[in-house]
């Protein structure tokens, strides 16, 4: 999928895991996706976020040369620096302090081949991963594929009702590693259904469609955003919890809209933000005055393999013979490989706030051989634009996408 980049230094210039790790990587596979074979002019949806955690589960089980790669990746030091992370992570499963987020992991493996101690406490300390032993080699394998898919259901709240697709487990399956994060949450700032209206939405190469936009109506108003160069940026923060715990205790959650100044300057933009690797840097922190906000209302629902994906940005080795999960099981040499990464994502935007859930899947097989403005300002979001569900405190890129046709919620 698309032209391979070249792969990252894999001990030089390595961030601490994190906000940093995260970010840079969510820009780089946001490029990747938009300039891909199968996603390139179409809507994109997906959580860097549970890519990133669910590679780190990985790279727990990791050694040699395929660590290396996968730290690299990951922007990290060391495996424990992305578990870390993981167990920062701010979670919330009734809303009280805002937003309702959740985490769930899982590893699905062999019953005959058992976990090494080390991992297996990783994965239930750091991850709080659900473990089960399953028979790919000679049980059912469409009754545990539907095991894992009502996981992922659970997980979503039935946002996502399948992640694994009829075929992808097979009798050389040794290990199916997930994770699932839903969220919901409410807008500081409510827009008005009642002044929704249709208006066009240009898409690329010229085409419009009449599309729901939603606005705050005539009349100025403060709000976060800033005008940059290339593109303009809109931040719609969620309503807060009114509990006592700290901003660092509860999240600090919002939508980042960035919107190219050219109708047909999305990939170019995306482009720009993966080389200078960073969202926050460009978001508006003060409040300025707006006359005008227009923002369609969209539900996108994205389904891709991302093996391709992820070795064109340098995980190359751990889908080969070479590969060295060893670190998994309690032997010397763990005879595996990665096969296949799925990602699902749904994101629902409109005038209340978001819903959103997503689910990475890690399959394993046996190897075989083989400018100055003036106010007031305006943000009117009528062609291709992009989107960062951020946590602000920790810098977490939660979801992340592009809008290219608002009327199309398609799945890939």
């Amino acid at each position: 999928m698309g032209d391979h980049e070249e792969p990252r230094p894999s001990k030089k210039a390595r961030a601490s895991a994190g906000s940093g790790g995260l970010t840079a990587f969510a820009l780089r596979l946001a490029k990747q996706l938009a300039k891909g074979d199968n996603t390139r002019d179409k809507n994109v949806a997906f959580s860097p976020l549970s890519v990133y955690t669910t590679l780190g589960l990985v790279a727990a089980g990791a050694r040699g040369k395929t660590l290396d790669e996968l730290l690299a990746l990951l922007g990290a030091s060391s495996p424990d620096d992305v578990a870390g992370f993981v167990r920062g992570l701010v979670s919330d499963s009734s809303g009280s302090a805002g937003p309702l987020v959740t985490y769930a992991y899982g590893v699905f493996h062999q019953e005959n081949m058992k976990l090494a101690a080390a991992y297996r406490d990783t994965a239930a300390k750091s991850y709080k991963a659900e473990i089960r032993a399953v028979d790919f080699a000679k049980g059912d394998r469409e009754k545990i594929r539907e095991e894992i898919n009502k996981w992922a259901a659970v997980a979503t709240k039935n946002l996502i009702s399948e992640i694994l697709p009829a075929g992808s487990l097979n009798r050389l399956s040794r290990f199916v590693l997930t994770n699932a994060i839903y969220f919901k949450g409410v807008w500081e700032n409510l827009f008005p259904e009642t002044l929704t209206r249709n208006r066009k939405f240009h898409r690329h190469g010229g085409a419009t469609v009449d599309v729901p936009f939603m606005t705050f109506g005539a009349g100025d108003r403060m709000l976060f955003l800033s005008y940059h160069k290339e593109f303009k940026v809109l931040k719609l923060p969620y309503k807060a919890g009114k509990g006592k715990a700290s901003a660092a205790a509860q999240g600090k959650y919002s939508m980042c809209v960035f919107l190219p100044g050219k109708r047909d300057g999305l990939r170019a933009m995306v482009a720009a933000l993966a080389a200078r690797g960073s969202v926050l840097d460009h978001v508006p922190k003060q409040l300025s005055k707006v006359r005008t906000v227009l923002l369609p209302k969209f539900k996108l629902s994205f389904f891709c393999s991302l093996a391709k994906v992820l070795q064109g940005l340098g995980l190359v080795e751990a889908f080969t013979k070479k590969a060295d999960l060893s670190g998994l099981v309690e032997k010397s040499t763990c005879d595996v490989r990665l096969d296949e990464v799925f990602h699902k994502a749904v994101v629902e935007v409109n005038e209340e706030g978001t819903k959103a859930a997503a689910c990475t899947a890690v399959i394993s097989h046996k190897k075989q051989c083989a400018r100055k403005v003036t106010c007031p300002l305006e943000f009117i979001a009528d062609h291709p634009f992009a989107f960062y569900i951020v946590e602000e405190v920790s810098g977490a890129v939660v979801f992340a996408g592009h809008v290219l046709d608002p009327s199309s919620s398609s799945s890939q």
